[in-house]
């Protein structure tokens, strides 16, 4: 798995983020009462409130208002990396599982995004962003590719909750699985 640290240099008015840290060098910062600011880390203090455990263990934190956004029936532009390094984003549907700490995205084996991934041993990043005017989320981490029926079935299962519909299934349907570490949004 690559790991990254969150880039931004101190607070930034609306914008929270949060991902799991292995020090205490890591430990939030800037996050006042109103949920503001830029953190990193896991732990007490490590952003606003709400708490999901990663499929590594790692915890990741949301507002109750992020939880909901996460809920509505949205649209992400997922980003990924093809293999010479240049950006593919793509509109998407996705869940979020909270409890798993993934985020995941029904698609087929031969996509570019899925392509993308499978070039690199082991998978690769991808960013996942939810808009809506002026509220954004970001869910970023390391993503695999999986054909593991029970796997497809629980995104099947997800996405039918979520977008009161069943997804599409094409032949070589595959499932995008992130294991999300890191998360940045606004205004929730």
């Amino acid at each position: 798995a690559l790991a990254s640290g969150l880039s931004a240099s101190g607070p930034t008015p609306g914008l929270s983020a949060s991902a799991p840290g292995p020090s205490s060098r890591d430990a939030a910062r800037g996050a006042g009462s109103s949920g503001r600011g830029v953190g990193r880390g896991a732990g007490a203090g490590a952003g606003p409130a709400g708490r999901g455990a990663g499929s590594s263990g790692a915890a990741v934190r949301l507002t109750g208002a992020a939880k909901a956004f996460l809920g509505e029936p949205g649209v992400a532009v997922l980003t990924t990396l093809r293999p010479d390094g240049s950006p593919h984003l793509v509109a998407v549907r996705f869940t979020w599982d909270p409890g798993a700490g993934l985020a995941r995205v029904l698609t087929v084996a031969a996509s570019r995004k899925a392509r993308n991934l499978t070039a690199a041993p082991g998978g690769g990043r991808a960013a996942l962003c939810q808009v809506d005017g002026f509220r954004w989320i970001t869910l970023e981490g390391h993503a695999t590719v999986s054909d593991d029926r029970r796997r497809i079935a629980t995104a099947v299962s997800r996405y039918t909750s979520r977008y009161r519909s069943s997804p599409p299934a094409p032949p070589g349907r595959v499932v995008i699985e992130i294991a999300v570490d890191r998360i940045l949004h606004l205004n929730l």
